[in-house]
């Protein structure tokens, strides 16, 4: 399997774990904590889209990157480790992470030199991406996370985008030497494109060794 970020998780879990046991003391479910985390997504990225707001505002992507991905692993702790699995949850855990991605990428198709075809080609790739990875459960061979462009792969990319335009950015795009930044959808897309390969081949693979 290809290295992402996806593989440190498990430390990242660790650091969280105290905090996620005085949340279940506090009665926080993790339906909760994944509605809170979308509905933030999507504030953030309509905003960011449709205001005509300073592009020093697009600071607030990688910050809330960071923190999406701390409100991830909680909200699945909270179902895994304090008795809160549920088939909604599983339904909203999937389908909110999809919209989340797409409202936080929707910003940058209003930023030079960030073409708004390889915006909405990464929010498609990346949905492609997680219903592949689903897929995998289907045929018997578990949820897929094959990289190389995974979903923290891709907030690492964005929140990395974000904090560029807040520095640099000026009306109407970024100045004219960051002009190279319009490859990196592109890039993104086929290295998504090239992780959705990986998860099917291992699926695949997995489910065929699964029967044999």
């Amino acid at each position: 399997m290809s290295l992402t970020i996806y593989q440190l998780k498990p430390r990242f879990q660790a650091c969280l774990r105290p905090l996620v046991a005085r949340l279940a003391q506090a009665g926080v479910t993790a339906n909760q904590v994944t509605l809170l985390a979308c509905a933030v997504s999507v504030l953030i990225g309509l905003a960011l889209f449709f205001l005509p707001c300073s592009l020093a505002w697009f600071g607030l992507i990688p910050a809330w990157m960071f923190l999406r991905m701390a409100l991830n692993a909680i909200d699945g702790m909270l179902a895994r480790e304090h008795g809160q699995r549920s088939t909604l949850g599983a339904y909203l855990n999937e389908l909110t992470d999809v919209l989340s991605d797409a409202a936080l990428y929707l910003p940058f198709a209003r930023i030079a030199p960030f073409d708004p075809f390889w915006v909405a080609a990464v929010a498609l790739m990346a949905a492609l991406s997680e219903m592949s990875g689903l897929q995998g459960a289907t045929v018997g061979a578990g949820r897929r996370y094959d990289g190389p462009m995974g979903k923290s792969d891709r907030a690492f990319v964005f929140g990395a985008l974000g904090l560029i335009v807040a520095c640099f950015g000026q009306p109407g795009g970024l100045p004219a030497a960051w002009s190279p930044l319009g490859w990196v959808l592109p890039a993104v897309a086929a290295m998504t494109a090239w992780s959705i390969h990986n998860r099917i081949q291992s699926g695949v693979r997995a489910s065929h060794e699964r029967s044999h």
